[in-house]
């Protein structure tokens, strides 16, 4: 329970850190899948709709960025911050 409570708490670090950091949208987007990726490796619990889930909209994600567009980059970060916020939602259901 105790790693669930951290990673939620990584999660929301990272998440309000990112804006610092980020240059573009592009490096946004790819940041993103990258705190969705550690997230889904550090969640001890996470039910198989959710990591389904998860995977749809990261398959979605990487599809729209690599349209190469601004819209698709755009679609990229949408998606990319619901999966981020699905995360946190089920690190607090753990608490």
């Amino acid at each position: 329970m105790k790693r669930t409570a951290l990673a939620g708490l990584f999660i929301s670090a990272a998440m309000l850190a990112s804006p610092v950091f980020a240059g573009s949208q592009d490096d946004l987007c790819k940041i993103n899948l990258q705190k969705i990726s550690d997230a889904k490796v550090s969640t001890e619990q996470m039910s198989e709709g959710l990591k389904t889930d998860i995977d749809a909209t990261v398959g979605q994600a990487k599809a729209e960025h690599a349209k190469g567009t601004k819209e698709g980059t755009e679609n990229c970060i949408s998606l990319t911050n619901q999966a981020i916020q699905k995360l946190q939602n089920n690190a607090k259901g753990d608490q």
